[in-house]
């Protein structure tokens, strides 16, 4: 089961560098630029591609990955010990690329072009 897991988890990650990599997507500048925005329209409730809850678990999987405390440390089980690292990271960097790759096209569907003329109803005009 726990190889399955992997495997699915590696999938999931090379899809998503596939994804981040291809031409005219958006490039890890933009893509890191875009967290704060990110957080700030999920914690608002602007936009619904993302839940607190995924929000959340971002959150702990980055403090997991900076954390001394360890499920398997490193210095007992030597390279098997990174492995719940790695799966935590991995997770962590394809979640972000797919999540940063939504909300940047919502974003960009949800903003006006600037210059755009705005829609105006038939009654414009002099009377």
């Amino acid at each position: 089961m726990a190889a399955r897991s992997r495997l699915l988890l590696a999938r999931s990650f090379a899809a998503a560098l596939r994804s981040a990599t291809r031409p005219g997507a958006p490039s890890m500048g933009e893509r890191f630029s875009a967290l704060p925005r990110l957080l700030r329209a999920v914690r608002s409730g602007q936009y619904g591609g993302m839940t607190t809850g995924r929000l959340a678990m971002m959150a702990a999987a980055a403090a997991y990955i900076v954390s001394p405390v360890d499920l398997m440390p490193e210095g007992f089980l030597a390279v098997f010990g990174l492995a719940d690292d790695a799966m935590v990271l991995s997770w962590l960097a394809a979640t972000v690329l797919t999540e940063t790759e939504s909300f940047l096209a919502w974003e960009k569907q949800a903003t006006p072009v600037p210059g755009a003329v705005a829609f105006a109803p038939a009654s414009y005009g002099p009377r």
